[in-house]
């Protein structure tokens, strides 16, 4: 386990060594999107009754920025490295490819979960955020920042350049995240949208994540379970496909 731990700690150290920018950056673009469309749809949009829009949109901002994060934390990581050159150090160690999937998929969940509570840390202050179940929330967050480290570790596989990263991110992942339900109930939508939304992974993390707070959810928070640990191990099989085959990186 000893070279498991240390890329994990390497991992770790690389995000919080610029926590400016892997922390504190998301948390003040969240905190912006609250500030603006809080402002601009408080008095206009009620997505559950009762609710208002403001604390509506808080866990959706905090589970949209801890997916993002995720996301780049795996990605950013191998990509930086495919292009320095210094991937090659630790191909040549003896750690095998299911101690590199782990490390980089537990440092892209912790990343993520350090910046969702930051985000609910502040806005806690701010507003009278309800909580129903504790386990839910973890649970979906766990799942979704998991899933989506994996996913940056194919990302960071498949591209050979910044650019390509960039497009990864900004035409799927971005996307899925912002059509998943993070500003909007997805009962507002008209019938045809509502079904395509159903296809979209992105919505039951975020549907679960906010059933963890209000108690209220578009879908049943065990059929989303069941949908991302399908989604979870489909995309660690391939993951781990790439990386046992050096798929980009040894050939």
């Amino acid at each position: 386990m000893i070279g498991f731990l240390t890329l994990l700690y390497k991992e770790l150290l690389r995000f919080w060594k610029v926590g400016f920018q892997t922390v504190f950056a998301p948390m003040l673009s969240s905190l912006l999107y609250l500030m603006i469309f809080s402002h601009t749809l408080e008095e206009h949009v009620q997505a559950y009754p009762g609710v208002p829009y403001t604390v509506f949109l808080i866990p959706g901002l905090v589970i949209m920025a801890m997916l993002q994060n995720a996301f780049a934390n795996s990605s950013s990581s191998l990509i930086q490295s495919k292009v320095s050159g210094n991937l090659v150090f630790m191909l040549l160690s003896p750690i095998s490819y299911q101690e590199i999937f782990m490390a980089y998929v537990l440092a892209s969940v912790v990343r993520g979960l350090v910046v969702g509570l930051g985000i609910y840390g502040v806005t806690v202050f701010f507003f009278d955020l309800p909580l129903y179940s504790f386990l839910w929330i973890f649970i979906f967050a766990l799942m979704g920042t998991a899933l989506l480290g994996a996913l940056g570790i194919i990302a960071g596989i498949w591209a050979d350049k910044f650019e390509q990263l960039a497009a990864f991110q900004n035409f799927v992942i971005l996307p899925l995240t912002f059509l998943s339900g993070v500003f909007y109930t997805i009962q507002s939508l008209p019938p045809f949208w509502q079904g395509l939304s159903h296809l979209n992974p992105f919505f039951y993390m975020i549907d679960g994540f906010r059933y963890g707070f209000f108690h209220t959810s578009d879908a049943s928070p065990y059929l989303s379970v069941g949908i991302l640990a399908v989604c979870f191990l489909g995309v660690s099989w391939g993951t781990l496909r790439m990386l046992k085959k050096g798929y980009k990186i040894r050939q």
